[in-house]
């Protein structure tokens, strides 16, 4: 698999470190599509209602603004994880802030640990759309470099493409789920299953990423 060449991570990284956050602002936004992909698969409808995965990234950007200076890493996967963290973290407050004003048990909520669980499995899961053994990309550097650049093709998907994508390949659902949770039959979700998959793989095969 040939991958894009995307802008030097690791460089942007260490310049961030030695103090300049204009590059600190460029890292972050390389990862914007990818952290609304996998906010995505923690925010429900009733949610929906109350934020965004768009808000809650854009929260996340400005506490790693904020608390850069507390991240002790080195290297991107190890940024990757810690903005992972924080956006987990809002995740959390967004769940508690709706469980309040709905009056509920907080007992009964989903915990931070199984917000964090569930987000880092959405993470493995994108690392693997469209990619079969053969083709795999051979390095975790690469594999990285794929999910980020597999969330910006997914990100200019239709709606309807992208929300298929993400519940049937990113939260893992069975196709009966799928359609309950888009109102549709199963046999009309997975011919837009189809077609999704298609047009992203037409998108991905243009710039010799499958």
């Amino acid at each position: 698999m040939r991958l894009e060449s995307p802008p030097d991570q690791e460089q942007l990284l260490r310049s961030a470190r030695a103090g300049k956050l204009e590059c600190l602002g460029q890292l972050l936004q390389l990862y914007g599509n990818y952290l609304k992909l996998l906010a995505a698969t923690q925010i429900d409808e009733k949610l929906l209602a109350r934020s965004s995965p768009s808000d809650v990234v854009q929260e996340t950007f400005l506490e790693a603004h904020r608390d850069f200076g507390q991240f002790r890493g080195q290297s991107v996967p190890e940024f990757l994880a810690w903005l992972r963290r924080i956006l987990v973290n809002n995740l959390s407050r967004l769940v508690e802030k709706h469980v309040l004003a709905e009056k509920r048990d907080v007992r009964r909520e989903t915990s931070l640990g199984g917000i964090g669980g569930a987000l880092e499995r959405s993470a493995a899961r994108l690392e693997s759309v469209l990619v079969d053994q053969a083709a795999s990309p051979s390095s975790n550097a690469q594999r990285r470099e794929y999910a980020i650049i597999l969330a910006n093709q997914l990100a200019e998907l239709s709606q309807d493409y992208r929300d298929v994508l993400v519940l049937r390949h990113l939260e893992g659902l069975p196709f009966g789920e799928v359609a309950e949770r888009m109102g549709r039959s199963p046999g009309a979700v997975r011919m837009l299953w189809l077609r999704a998959i298609g047009q992203l793989r037409e998108r991905l095969d243009a710039r010799g990423l499958t």
